[in-house]
C-alpha cells in the first residue's frame, strides 16, 4: 500500500440555515401575523365610534394578554423582538377598541 487515499472524493454538504434561523425565520413571521390579526381592531374601533358598540371584554383581554407577553419579552435575558413586537399592537389596538366600546 502506498499510504494514498484512493477513495472518491466526498461532496460539501449544502448549507443548512439551522434550526436557529429557521426558528427566527418562523418568529419574524408569527410577528407579522400577530399584526395582521391586531388590526382587525381598526374595523371594531371604527364601528364603536360610528355608534355600532361591540364588545369590551375579549379586546380588554387581549389587552392584558400582550401587556404580559410583551414584558415577557423584554425582560427576558436576551430581549425577544419578536415577541415584543407582535405584542405591542395589540396593547394599542386592544386598549382603543375597548375604550370606545365603553364609550
Amino acid at each position: 500500500m502506498s499510504g494514498v487515499d484512493t477513495s472518491p472524493p466526498v461532496p460539501e454538504p449544502v448549507a443548512d440555515p439551522g434550526p436557529g434561523r429557521r426558528l427566527v425565520a418562523i418568529g419574524w413571521a408569527a410577528t407579522a401575523m400577530s399584526v395582521v390579526m391586531y388590526l382587525s381592531y381598526l374595523d371594531q374601533i371604527a364601528r364603536n365610534l360610528h355608534g355600532q358598540k361591540g364588545s369590551w371584554v375579549q379586546p380588554l383581554a387581549a389587552m392584558i394578554a400582550c401587556i404580559l407577553w410583551g414584558s415577557y419579552g423584554l425582560f427576558r435575558r436576551r430581549i425577544d423582538w419578536p415577541l415584543v413586537l407582535a405584542n405591542a399592537p395589540g396593547i394599542v389596538l386592544g386598549g382603543l377598541a375597548a375604550a370606545t366600546a365603553l364609550r
